[in-house]
């Protein structure tokens, strides 16, 4: 079994910058598709960002503003975001697919999911 385990969310002001981490541990994680996504109060889950293989993924309200990465070595995955805005606030959950996810927005196809971290921007 593979536990994943986010990082990082804070308070942050408008403008802002922060980065959240998703550190995996169990059995060897090696997979294929990571992403992260998030939930606003009273709001569905949304996807943010993917990576699968070494091609990323992002949803239109992020591109240019929020890169995700990953380390091999230390079996993290990093969402850095910057110019933060208030509709970033939401919960972010990273999430991880033993197998090839076609759809990397479909959160239904991943196969593990951590307890989330709070992302809070004031305005």
């Amino acid at each position: 079994q593979v536990q994943l385990v986010e990082s990082g969310g804070r308070l942050v002001q408008t403008g802002g910058s922060l980065s959240v981490s998703c550190a995996a541990s169990g059995r060897t994680f090696s997979a294929n598709t990571k992403g992260w996504f998030r939930q606003a109060p009273g709001k569905e889950r949304e996807f943010v960002a993917a990576i699968r293989g070494s091609s990323t993924y992002y949803a239109d309200s992020v591109k240019g503003r929020f890169t995700i990465s990953r380390d091999v070595a230390k079996n993290t995955i990093t969402l850095q975001m910057n110019s933060l805005k208030p509709e970033d606030t939401a919960v972010y959950y990273c999430a991880a697919a033993d197998q090839y996810v076609l759809i990397v927005a479909n959160g239904a196809r991943y196969d593990y999911w951590g307890q989330g971290t709070q992302v809070t921007v004031s305005s």
